[in-house]
Formats: C-alpha cells, sequence, structure tokens
C-alpha cells in the first residue's frame, strides 16, 4: 500500500503534492508542540493525573461524534464490531492511558529534549517486538539502527545528567526510563492494533481506543483526587488542555493521515523526522531549555537510526 502510494506521488510538482507536504510539514510541527504545552502546564500548577484527564476529557465528545457517525453510516458495522470493539477499548489502554500516562511522568524529570527523541525512537521497538512477536527477522539493518537510535539517547541523557548534577534538580534516570515505558507501551499497541486496524478502519479504531483510554484515565482520576481539584485550576491550564487535545493530538494526526494519502508513507516519514529538531528548537526558545552539542550529535544519531527503520 505504501509503495502504491509513492508511485502514485507525481514526479512534477502539483497542487496535491505541494498540499501533502505543507500537512506533513504542519503535523510535525504541530506534534512537536506537544512536549512544550506539557511543560508550560506543568510550570502553571498541572500534575500528570489532572492534565491528562483534562486532554483526554476534551477530546472525548470528537471521538465519540467519529464514532456515531461510522456507526450510522459504515454497511455491516454492528456484526463486524462485535469482536473487535472489545479488543479496541483494552489496546486504549496500552496506547493512550498507560503510554501517555507515563510519557506525562517522564516530563516531570526530564527536558522536552530529551523526552521527544526518547520517544521518537519507538520504531526501533516495535522491529525489536515484531521479531520477538510475529517472527519477523532482524536484519543488519534493523540492529545498526537500533545501535544508533539508543547511541543517541545515551548521549543526550549524559549531557542531561551533568547538568541535573550541577543544577541539583530532576531524576534523570527515572525520568528516561519513565519515557522509555511509554514508547514500549505505545510500541506493543501499535503492534497489535493493525490487524483490527484492517478490519474496522484506522478511524473507528482510533476513536474506540481513545473512548476505552478515557475510561482507564477516568478510573485513575477518580481513585487519587477529587473533581474539586479542577476548580483550583488557574484558567491558562484549561487553555494548555484545549491545545494538547486538539492542536497537538486531533489535527496533527488528520493532517499526517492525509499526507501519506497525498505523497505516500515513506516522504511523510521523511518530513516527520524533523520532529526532534523542531521540539529543540522550540524548548530553547520558549523554555529555555539549555542545549549543547551533544544534544545535537545524540539527536543526530537518533533521527539516523530511525530512518533506517522508517524509511525502505
Amino acid at each position: 500500500m505504501e509503495a502504491a502510494a509513492d508511485e502514485a506521488c507525481p514526479t512534477a510538482p502539483s497542487a496535491r503534492y505541494a498540499s501533502g507536504v505543507v500537512l506533513a510539514i504542519g503535523g510535525t510541527f504541530l506534534f512537536a508542540l506537544k512536549s512544550i504545552f506539557i511543560k508550560l502546564a506543568f510550570a502553571a500548577g498541572a500534575d500528570p493525573t489532572v492534565l491528562l484527564t483534562l486532554r483526554m476529557g476534551i477530546a472525548l465528545p470528537l471521538y465519540l461524534a467519529v464514532l456515531w457517525h461510522s456507526w450510522r453510516t459504515i454497511p455491516n458495522t454492528r456484526s463486524t464490531w462485535r469482536r473487535d470493539v472489545p479488543l479496541a477499548l483494552v489496546l486504549g489502554f496500552l496506547g493512550y492511558y498507560l503510554a501517555s500516562y507515563l510519557d506525562l511522568c517522564g516530563l516531570t524529570y526530564i527536558s522536552a529534549q530529551l523526552e521527544r527523541l526518547t520517544l521518537f525512537t519507538y520504531p526501533t521497538m516495535i522491529a525489536v517486538l515484531a521479531a520477538l512477536f510475529l517472527g519477523e527477522r532482524l536484519t543488519p539493518r534493523i540492529v545498526l539502527a537500533i545501535a544508533l537510535s539508543y547511541a543517541g539517547i545515551w548521549l543526550m541523557y549524559g549531557q542531561e545528567r551533568l547538568i541535573a548534577a550541577s543544577q541539583s534538580n530532576g531524576d534523570v534516570t527515572l525520568g528516561v526510563l519513565l519515557v522509555l515505558g511509554s514508547a514500549l507501551s505505545y510500541s506493543l499497541y501499535v503492534l497489535f492494533a493493525k490487524p483490527i486496524m484492517q478490519r474496522i478502519g484506522s478511524r473507528q479504531f482510533t476513536s474506540l481506543a481513545m473512548i476505552g483510554s478515557t475510561g482507564f484515565v477516568a478510573a485513575h482520576f477518580l481513585a487519587t483526587r477529587s473533581p474539586a481539584v479542577f476548580a483550583d485550576l488557574r484558567p491558562v491550564v484549561y487553555l494548555y488542555g484545549v491545545v494538547l487535545a486538539f492542536v497537538c493530538t486531533v489535527l496533527p494526526s488528520f493532517m499526517i493521515n492525509e499526507s501519506i494519502l497525498r505523497i505516500g508513507a515513506t516522504r511523510t516519514t521523511v518530513i516527520g523526522t524533523a520532529g526532534p529538531v523542531l521540539t529543540v528548537l522550540l524548548a530553547v526558545a520558549i523554555l529555555h531549555e539549555p542545549t549543547s552539542v551533544y544534544h545535537a550529535l545524540g539527536m543526530l544519531l537518533a533521527i539516523a537510526g530511525v530512518s533506517l527503520v522508517a524509511v525502505k
């Protein structure tokens, strides 16, 4: 399918091709903003549990609307989904509850730069998991990709440990482990979600998974917090929640999917490798995070590694 999409792209520039590139760049930029707004929300007084509940609660009506529309308009929806709905709801636990929660917790300890780079390497985890669970072969190319990716993380991690030690703040090791756990959880979600997506459609599956994950998030919140906490939040935290829900999650996901249709998965992936670079620039400019040549080298190594896996 990816090859066919790529072959369909014209060699000469066209309005459709140009718009696909613009969508890919825009989606990559909006995804890159996610860590920045999470950090801003933390600085405004939010914590991971409250922020995740706010983000999921704001996005929930949209996914319910998509699901309702599919239920009403797609033929044979009810019989086809009978087996897949429970699986999609459970997979939402991995992909959008556990992965998101671990990521938010990790961001309380490490910079947006290191968090983005660590999450960015999840395709290498998928390759390893596919070898373990699906019997796919780990080629020398994939082994090299894994080595490059984690060498990049290690380089940036080492530099951040030095910065944290000099400033006496943050447990960088715990933060990286939490974000690696997030990447692993999301990788498992992607691996096991694919066959269900093929049966019921990616948009419908994503809506089900998001609805399921919102249930887990709500249960977590009610078990650990009081609803009264929302009355004490500053108005700007609600603004950040809206931005995270729509600008940094829903909107870029639709933009990237449409870009894949217009210019192909490979070209979209290549453009997406700019994501960590954008996050670094935004983190330095907006959050005033320290950076160094080691951050840049680590980022380049990880991008090279992920590109080896993602671009065939």
